[in-house]
């Protein structure tokens, strides 16, 4: 059964929104009751969810978080959740990495959830009540091929996670990150495009398939809500058992 706790009263700005697992967290958390700004580059993806303030801009743009972090309270006010889906995976092999490649994995994945819930923590510990999840993965603690740099930036989220909850937990704001497993996404096309390898992702699980959206929501819901009150600086492996075998 799904756990949809009440999070009404409650802003979540969700990146990555257009598509994928953003797309479904910000969906799950306006049903939940949350007023939700979901950002993502696709204006025209993002104007097919319901519900929700539709805010087109470019995370890679460094220089311009904090006019995203302001652009975003004004629809509802300041977000006290906060989630970290929007990510990329340049899939070079180790010989063919390049600068380019390189700057935009961990630019994207690693740099834009620290500073952009930099911009947003100081109204959360105002409030002394904040909810900030981020993405890690599979690739935080294995090496897949061709996933050198996305496991750099994954890897670094693991410990983002830890280390910013260490740093702001004190004031309320609980810290964790979601790792999926194999969800078909428009990230993982290549690999669900290949039917033996999703076959065999799936019979590496435990439960024997590959996650379907609404794996996510449970978690999800858990880490936004009040129930992880007292969990914090946590990477959940939604997965299916994958990363156990």
């Amino acid at each position: 059964m799904t756990y949809h706790p009440d999070l009404s009263g409650h802003v979540a700005l969700v990146t990555g929104a257009s598509s994928g697992l953003g797309r479904r967290s910000a969906e799950v958390l306006s049903q939940a009751g949350a007023q939700v700004v979901g950002v993502a580059r696709r204006s025209d993806a993002l104007a097919e969810l319901k519900q929700i303030h539709a805010l087109p801009w470019d995370l890679s743009e460094r220089d311009g978080l904090s006019a995203l972090a302001q652009a975003a309270s004004e629809p509802f006010g300041p977000p006290d959740i906060l989630v970290h889906a929007a990510g990329i995976n340049t899939r070079e092999v180790a010989d063919d990495v390049t600068l380019e490649g390189w700057d935009i994995t961990i630019e994207l994945n690693l740099a834009v959830p620290f500073f952009l819930s930099q911009h947003l923590v100081t109204n959360m510990k105002t409030k002394g009540w904040g909810r900030i999840v981020n993405f890690a993965s599979l690739q935080s603690s294995r090496a897949f091929p061709a996933g050198l740099s996305y496991g750099a930036s994954k890897g670094g989220v693991a410990q983002l996670t830890r280390a910013m909850a260490e740093a702001w937990s004190s004031s309320g704001i609980c810290v964790n990150a979601i790792g999926p497993g194999f969800f078909r996404t428009e990230l993982t096309a290549a690999v669900f495009d290949d039917p033996d390898r999703a076959a065999r992702n799936a019979a590496q699980t435990c439960v024997g398939r590959n996650g379907e959206p609404e794996d996510i929501d449970g978690p999800l819901m858990f880490f936004c809500s009040d129930a992880c009150a007292y969990v914090t600086g946590q990477v959940l492996m939604v997965d299916g058992g994958f990363s156990a075998k």
